[in-house]
């Protein structure tokens, strides 16, 4: 069976953006083995044709009821997939699914019948929020960046925004390019309704959010963007835990400094003061 990429630029080009950030999650040591997950929503770039596609298999029970997701296709990692497969091959260690009319069951449509991530149901919870947002956010990411877990392993910062006024003090491209900061969620089981509860109240109010010692989950406008906001964070984390390794605490730039690139850029002024 061809590709449905091959006859399909536009979507082409958009499972080759996922397929880049899967390569550069892998590099960073952000998936080790099977970890991680993404999810997008490619429904604009769904013709008629492959809307006709018939199901590789019978359809799946989400687990839930999605009713804003309606007509909607996903690219999804596929289950016990490597990140770093999936760089090279992404139609190989993914799938395009399509959610049924009940919005309660999912099929796969192409190009394998490989099973979506065991976290689907969390991703498309979120991806239902989004919509009934208005939001034009279309991706979801979930990877395991190491400097933001290992921060997760203090009380200290698991209280409600404290990491983020520490994170966005470390440089200032933070704060412009991560200005809702970082919501945090308690240890919970991975893959569980649980966590996915949490998730759900979280993305309400930050675009990413730390899973205390498992990892951070973040929404975007497309699969980079949801990247960037992790990457930059995280490179705050680094940079903390270097001046620590250096034998001090940083001071990290000033509420007066934070305040005035909020000002210049036009950010929201809320979690500084």
């Amino acid at each position: 069976m061809n590709s449905v990429l091959e006859k399909r630029p536009k979507l082409a080009a958009e499972i080759e953006r996922i397929a880049e950030v899967a390569g550069y999650l892998w590099q960073k040591g952000w998936a080790e083995r099977n970890g991680g997950n993404i999810v997008v929503n490619i429904t604009e770039f769904v013709d008629d044709e492959l809307k006709k596609l018939p199901a590789l298999a019978p359809a799946i029970e989400i687990g839930d009821t999605f009713s804003c997701l309606k007509g909607c296709f996903f690219y999804c990692k596929g289950t016990n997939r490597k990140m770093r497969d999936l760089a090279r091959r992404p139609m190989e260690n993914g799938c395009i699914i399509r959610i049924c009319d009940d919005c309660a069951h999912y099929e796969m449509i192409a190009d394998n019948p490989v099973k979506p991530t065991s976290e689907l149901p969390s991703h498309l919870g979120v991806h239902n929020y989004i919509i009934s947002t208005g939001s034009s956010y279309k991706a979801t990411v979930h990877t395991h960046p190491i400097e933001l877990v290992a921060m997760s392993h203090t009380e200290k910062f698991l209280k409600k925004d404290v990491l983020t006024k520490v994170l966005w003090s470390m440089i200032p491209e933070t704060l412009v390019f991560a200005p809702l900061g970082l919501g945090v969620s308690r240890y919970e089981m991975p893959g569980s309704l649980n966590l996915a509860e949490s998730l759900m109240e979280q993305i309400k109010t930050y675009d990413v959010v730390l899973w205390e010692k498992h990892g951070a989950f973040a929404v975007g406008k497309d699969v980079m963007d949801a990247f960037d906001q992790i990457d930059v964070l995280n490179k705050s984390a680094q940079i903390y835990m270097c001046a620590r390794n250096m034998g001090f605490e940083p001071d990290g730039m000033t509420d007066e400094a934070m305040k005035e690139i909020q000002e210049f850029y036009k950010l929201p002024k809320t979690r500084v003061e």
